[in-house]
């Protein structure tokens, strides 16, 4: 796909995300093998890169920005050639590799790496803390720390060891397979066996100590150690609060579920497959910190298992981790979602009239708008169709698209199909109309 105003003949997979993704190929599975000298910021990898080509392919274009390229490999020998440009990498091909067939690349790499800038959406991908890393994928940072097809609905499973030094905690996506010394390193072992998409993945690095909290499933905090207070007053409930999304949604979609607390302040949390990361300063029981946690776990289920296909279709990851926050307060003894969904549509119908929750354009597909209006969705939903149809189309909503991707008219056919209604109107006129539209009584 080319992109007006982007003058290559790189291909884009996503009008939202400029640059990056190509629609040519398919990751099925990537192996990070990384040594990180934190004290020097020294990044060195090796990616293995099994894909897919979904067309003809005379050569492949990868997502990788300021880090240097030392060695590529497609199929166990050396390409035609490659080069580096613009934030890609591009394989010139030997042999070309035809539609259907599967193939192998391995990519060795080094550098420094900092987060990629983008002007819509700031600062994203590896960065460095005050003593230790975070890595904030969302939207377009991935391709700051391996080489990828950094599209949102390219999902494929992990396995990433990371060797950096003794004293540091090392957190990634899914289970932790070994832990071992070796000299002056110790190598931590992740495998993420659910696909997952490349804005997910993630390596976070500190001083922490890891807390077990006793769950439906193994639960953990990695905080610093003089966060122990902070830790129980923030995520005390948590594992009574997967519980209940257990019961709304259906079964947590991953082995675990792995919350990161930095030493450094955050101004927001982070998502990541399997695992979320928030800031000290997150560290309280007040209702805009909690809230948060429970926005971040419900994107398991809403985000990470069920993942948008474009991302105009951000409200099916956003808006249903905000309606989860007021389902967490209904559950848990406090304001109900209904008395949520009021206060919060009083304040977007004093706000402009200008976004269309269906394609709200990259500029504004993280505003707050989005994730209100988008959980004002669902409750108006849940009004025109009563708990009983509501609470039961969502949970098959997730059960037929475990894994997978998903968009807007997939949901529209989905539930209206499981409420037996006519809802084009209603979806109509809050997905696709700027104006907003009244909010159906309550029951």
């Amino acid at each position: 796909m080319r992109i007006p105003g982007v003058h290559s003949d790189l291909p884009t997979a996503d009008p939202y995300l400029p640059g990056h993704g190509d629609r040519s190929w398919s990751a099925s599975r990537y192996e990070l093998e990384l040594r990180y000298d934190i004290g020097n910021n020294q990044l060195r990898g090796r990616a293995t890169i099994v894909a897919v080509a979904e067309q003809n392919l005379e050569r492949v274009v990868l997502d990788l920005a300021h880090l240097h390229v030392d060695k590529v490999g497609v199929n166990g020998s050396t390409p035609a050639k490659y080069s580096t440009r613009r934030g890609r990498l591009v394989l010139a091909l030997r042999r070309p590799i035809r539609a259907g067939d599967s193939f192998t690349m391995t990519i060795r790499y080094s550098g420094k790496p900092r987060p990629l800038m983008d002007k819509h959406h700031g600062d994203a991908g590896w960065e460095e803390l005050t003593d230790g890393v975070i890595v904030a994928g969302q939207p377009h940072g991935a391709p700051s720390w391996f080489p990828c097809n950094d599209r949102p609905d390219d999902k494929a499973t992990y396995r990433i060891s990371i060797a950096t030094h003794p004293g540091y905690t090392v957190v990634a996506n899914g289970a932790l397979r070994s832990r071992s010394r070796r000299g002056a390193t110790v190598t931590w072992v992740y495998e993420q066996e659910q696909p997952m998409a490349t804005y997910l993945a993630t390596v976070q690095i500190g001083r922490y100590d890891v807390r077990e909290l006793e769950a439906d499933v193994p639960t953990r905090v990695a905080a610093p150690s003089d966060a122990r207070d902070g830790v129980g007053a923030a995520f005390g409930r948590q594992p009574e609060m997967l519980s209940a999304f257990t019961e709304l949604f259906g079964p947590y979609p991953f082995a675990a579920y792995t919350v990161v607390v930095t030493a450094d302040d955050l101004e927001i949390p982070l998502e990541s497959q399997s695992l979320s990361t928030f800031g000290r300063n997150f560290l309280t029981d007040d209702w805009e910190a909690v809230r948060l946690v429970a926005h971040e776990l419900a994107h398991q289920w809403f985000g990470n298992s069920l993942t948008l296909r474009a991302w105009r279709d951000i409200w099916l990851h956003e808006g249903f981790a905000c309606y989860a926050e007021w389902l967490w307060s209904e559950w848990s003894g406090g304001e109900e979602a209904d008395a949520h969904a009021r206060t919060h549509y009083e304040r977007l119908a004093g706000l402009d009239q200008d976004l269309v929750l269906s394609d709200p354009g990259p500029e504004l597909m993280f505003d707050d708008r989005v994730y209100k209006r988008g959980a004002l969705t669902l409750h108006a939903l849940r009004l025109t169709v009563g708990d009983k149809v509501f609470f039961r189309l969502l949970q098959g909503w997730v059960r037929e698209n475990a894994g997978g991707s998903v968009t807007t008219a997939d949901f529209v056919e989905y539930a209206s199909a499981q409420a037996a209604a006519d809802l084009d109107d209603l979806f109509r006129s809050w997905l696709d109309q700027k104006r907003l539209p009244d909010l159906p009584a309550a029951s």
